[in-house]
Protein backbone atom coordinates (compact mmCIF):
# COMPACT_ATOMS: atom_id res chain seq x y z
CA UNK A 1 0.00 0.00 0.00
CA UNK A 2 1.61 3.27 -1.19
CA UNK A 3 0.25 6.32 0.36
CA UNK A 4 1.11 10.09 0.19
CA UNK A 5 4.09 11.60 1.75
CA UNK A 6 3.94 12.89 5.43
CA UNK A 7 4.04 16.83 4.56
CA UNK A 8 6.89 18.75 6.18
CA UNK A 9 3.61 20.98 7.99
CA UNK A 10 0.30 21.77 8.49
CA UNK A 11 -1.20 24.97 8.96
CA UNK A 12 -4.35 25.37 11.02
CA UNK A 13 -6.35 28.83 10.64
CA UNK A 14 -8.92 29.48 13.26
CA UNK A 15 -10.81 32.73 13.99
CA UNK A 16 -8.34 33.12 16.74
CA UNK A 17 -5.12 32.98 14.93
CA UNK A 18 -3.03 30.97 12.80
CA UNK A 19 -0.64 27.96 13.51
CA UNK A 20 2.15 26.32 11.15
CA UNK A 21 3.64 22.55 13.17
CA UNK A 22 6.44 21.18 11.32
CA UNK A 23 7.20 17.66 11.19
CA UNK A 24 10.16 18.10 13.25
CA UNK A 25 7.60 19.16 16.55
CA UNK A 26 8.38 22.90 16.32
CA UNK A 27 5.55 25.18 16.10
CA UNK A 28 5.13 28.38 14.79
CA UNK A 29 1.58 30.26 16.22
CA UNK A 30 0.22 34.15 16.12
CA UNK A 31 -3.02 35.26 17.20
CA UNK A 32 -5.13 37.36 14.48
CA UNK A 33 -5.37 40.07 16.80
CA UNK A 34 -1.22 40.36 17.27
CA UNK A 35 -0.36 40.80 13.54
CA UNK A 36 0.56 43.75 12.55
CA UNK A 37 2.09 43.25 9.09
CA UNK A 38 1.65 40.86 6.42
CA UNK A 39 4.55 40.03 3.98
CA UNK A 40 5.09 37.79 0.57
CA UNK A 41 8.25 36.01 -0.66
CA UNK A 42 8.38 34.84 -3.99
CA UNK A 43 11.60 32.54 -5.30
CA UNK A 44 11.46 31.11 -8.64
CA UNK A 45 10.75 27.20 -8.20
CA UNK A 46 9.55 27.45 -4.69
CA UNK A 47 6.15 27.53 -2.69
CA UNK A 48 5.36 31.27 -2.21
CA UNK A 49 4.98 32.24 1.96
CA UNK A 50 3.17 34.81 3.40
CA UNK A 51 4.74 35.98 6.59
CA UNK A 52 2.80 36.98 9.19
CA UNK A 53 4.40 39.28 11.59
CA UNK A 54 3.84 40.61 15.00
CA UNK A 55 5.25 43.99 17.10
CA UNK A 56 8.03 41.85 17.69
CA UNK A 57 8.55 40.48 14.35
CA UNK A 58 8.29 37.16 15.55
CA UNK A 59 5.20 35.45 13.19
CA UNK A 60 4.46 32.48 11.19
CA UNK A 61 5.55 31.48 7.81
CA UNK A 62 2.24 30.04 5.56
CA UNK A 63 3.28 28.13 2.58
CA UNK A 64 0.59 29.43 -0.21
CA UNK A 65 0.11 25.33 -1.07
CA UNK A 66 -0.68 25.13 2.74
CA UNK A 67 -3.70 27.61 2.23
CA UNK A 68 -7.07 27.65 2.06
CA UNK A 69 -10.11 30.39 1.12
CA UNK A 70 -10.35 29.80 5.25
CA UNK A 71 -7.10 31.23 5.39
CA UNK A 72 -7.92 34.11 2.85
CA UNK A 73 -11.34 35.19 4.19
CA UNK A 74 -9.89 35.45 7.55
CA UNK A 75 -6.85 37.88 6.33
CA UNK A 76 -9.85 40.31 4.68
CA UNK A 77 -10.69 41.31 8.34
CA UNK A 78 -7.24 42.72 8.95
CA UNK A 79 -8.17 46.53 8.37
CA UNK A 80 -8.29 48.03 5.28
CA UNK A 81 -6.22 44.72 3.82
CA UNK A 82 -6.27 44.23 0.05
CA UNK A 83 -6.65 40.54 -1.49
CA UNK A 84 -5.99 42.33 -4.53
CA UNK A 85 -2.70 43.43 -3.59
CA UNK A 86 -1.96 39.90 -2.01
CA UNK A 87 -2.51 37.70 -5.23
CA UNK A 88 -0.59 40.02 -7.36
CA UNK A 89 2.61 39.79 -5.16
CA UNK A 90 2.36 36.06 -4.85
CA UNK A 91 1.77 35.92 -8.62
CA UNK A 92 4.44 37.79 -9.06
CA UNK A 93 7.24 36.89 -11.63
CA UNK A 94 9.71 38.75 -9.65
CA UNK A 95 11.94 37.15 -6.37
CA UNK A 96 11.47 38.80 -3.50
CA UNK A 97 9.98 40.24 -0.27
CA UNK A 98 6.96 42.59 -1.00
CA UNK A 99 5.04 43.98 2.46
CA UNK A 100 1.42 43.73 1.42
CA UNK A 101 0.09 45.14 4.63
CA UNK A 102 0.92 47.09 7.59
CA UNK A 103 -1.62 47.54 10.22
CA UNK A 104 -2.70 51.14 10.50
CA UNK A 105 -0.51 51.26 13.90
CA UNK A 106 2.48 49.19 13.07
CA UNK A 107 5.76 49.28 15.60
CA UNK A 108 8.24 51.70 14.43
CA UNK A 109 10.11 48.92 12.81
CA UNK A 110 10.41 45.58 12.16
CA UNK A 111 12.93 43.39 11.33
CA UNK A 112 14.17 42.68 7.88
CA UNK A 113 13.81 38.60 8.00
CA UNK A 114 16.39 35.58 5.95
CA UNK A 115 14.31 32.91 4.43
CA UNK A 116 15.75 29.71 4.22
Amino acid sequence: MHGNPMPDSYVYVTEEGVTRHYADGSVEALAWEDVVEVRVVTESGEDVLYILLDRDGEGCVVPRSATDATFLARLRYLPDFDLDRLTLAADSAHDGVVVVWRSPDPPSALPDLEYD
